[in-house]
């Protein structure tokens, strides 16, 4: 009898903890609460959330192409001497694949490429044959997801990893196709660091100064940039810093030799310039209506199944969002075009609760 009164009391203790914790991220908003209501509320769950060290970082709520808040809360790094404003500029890690995306189809609007064109028409000595610009944005090359792993076996013969790099390390590698374009869907950062390299490749520019001046220049995205240990530059204005907290400790988080690349990441962006960048999605001055909806198709499989994948969206029946997460960034951007609502949460703090946070958010906002 004890001891089954112990196991009790054990199982009782275990499922309180659970039920705490879940507690501490529940976002609790009234039913018949006003939409401002519900903004101030998530306004002050946020702020609470911060000051108990699970939230570190920036958040967008929009509707109809208006910030409805737009807010920082924390700090721009482990020194903790300025805090989060609008304007701060995250890492967005695999959020910035949607703007490698972008870049891709910018080139397609002038008529550089084709996105059925086949990459070895551009990257030379390429081994994939078959695999075509659109197979690369779909995540559905087939090309194993190698780039990574081979600059690590080569790291004593790199300084600093590049596009340039990367892609003659996949080639020289040559590994077999892991499956035909279009047989199926692999996530793979090495898609991206290949179309990344190609923008290079086609328009005679680095990938950094093509963003600028192709995409965020022309959008007035003024806290929007490429940047990674390339850079001519060894910070900027507004960006912030990675780390992360253990026993309350702020410990910065630092890139290393890999961090020369982009395409799968390296893109930093405020939530004032995703209003602007939330925009573009809908319409704007550099793609065409057509072009722009290809971003949002899901691709066909060979088995005459579909992917959800888009060009750098995860795509659903009411919207499309990302995620992402590299070094202390934590990324997360989903759009409900149905509503014409969208959610930016931009975290600088290696937080492994981000998503439960966005999802609490996006459960009353999309």
């Amino acid at each position: 009898m004890i001891k089954t009164q112990s196991l009790f009391w054990g199982i009782f203790v275990i499922l309180l903890v659970l039920s705490s914790c879940r507690d501490e991220f529940d976002l609790e908003i009234p039913n018949g609460a006003s939409e401002q209501e519900k903004i101030e509320l998530v306004d002050s769950w946020l702020s609470k959330l911060q000051k108990d060290q699970k939230f570190n970082g920036s958040v967008l709520l929009i509707r109809d192409g208006q910030s409805m808040l737009a807010k920082g809360y924390g700090f721009t790094s482990h020194e903790k001497n300025e805090q989060l404003t609008a304007n701060s500029s995250f890492r967005l890690a695999s959020v910035s694949k949607q703007f490698t995306a972008a870049g891709i189809m910018l080139l397609k609007e002038k008529g550089s490429i084709s996105y059925d064109d086949l990459v070895s028409e551009y990257i030379e000595n390429f081994p994939y044959e078959k695999v075509t610009i659109r197979s690369l944005l779909n995540q559905c090359s087939g090309i194993p997801d190698i780039y990574i792993e081979l600059a690590l076996e080569n790291k004593d013969n790199i300084n600093v990893l590049t596009n340039q790099k990367a892609t003659e390390l996949i080639i020289n590698e040559n590994r077999s196709a892991k499956k035909e374009p279009f047989e199926k869907f692999e996530y793979s950062n090495t898609n991206y660091i290949l179309l990344a390299r190609l923008v290079e490749i086609v328009s005679g520019k680095s990938f950094e100064d093509y963003m600028k001046e192709e995409l965020f220049e022309p959008l007035g995205m003024e806290n929007t940039r490429v940047w990674n240990l390339l850079s001519a530059e060894t910070d900027f204005t507004n960006k912030c810093g990675g780390f992360k907290i253990e026993g309350g400790v702020y410990k910065e988080v630092l890139p290393d030799f890999v961090d020369g690349v982009a395409g799968d990441g390296a893109v930093f962006s405020s939530i004032n310039d995703f209003l602007i960048w939330d925009k573009f999605w809908y319409e704007n001055d550099l793609l065409s209506s057509s072009n722009l909806a290809e971003a949002f198709k899901k691709p066909q499989l060979n088995n005459g199944k579909s992917s959800d994948y888009g060009f750098g969206w995860v795509v659903t029946d009411d919207g499309a969002w990302h995620n992402g997460g590299w070094l202390g960034a934590r990324t997360y951007y989903s759009r409900n075009t149905k509503n014409g609502t969208s959610i930016v949460v931009l975290d600088n703090s290696s937080n492994s609760d981000l998503y439960e946070i966005a999802e609490e958010i996006g459960n009353i906002w999309l």
